[in-house]
């Protein structure tokens, strides 16, 4: 019996190894294989922003960015953004929380 080489990976370890077929393998190999699912459907809008375009999605993103940055240098970070409808404008608004701690 020859020496048994140091630091090889397991892959090289069993290089030639092939396990002998039991009652047990078959039924291993038999649940590794990956079963053939359904294909997804593809992502429903949310009902939220189905009536607004990509487009106008994008904006608005981008201008309640501008807000909380101009909020954050104005040193308000405790705050909600509210939505309310007047006619046939939406208009959203930042209410700023009353800091408790300053009592």
């Amino acid at each position: 019996m020859g020496k048994i080489p140091k630091n090889l990976s397991d892959k090289a370890m069993f290089g030639g190894y092939k396990e002998q077929e039991s009652f047990e393998s078959v039924f291993l190999a038999a649940e590794e294989e990956p079963s053939i699912q359904p294909a997804k459907k593809a992502k429903a809008e949310d009902l939220n922003t189905a009536f607004l375009p990509m487009e106008l999605q994008e904006k608005i993103g981008k201008l309640l960015l501008e807000l909380k940055v101009d909020l954050y240098k104005e040193g308000i970070v405790d705050y909600e953004i509210k939505a309310k409808r007047e006619g046939n404008t939406i208009v959203l608004i930042p209410f700023v929380h009353k800091d408790k701690s300053k009592k």
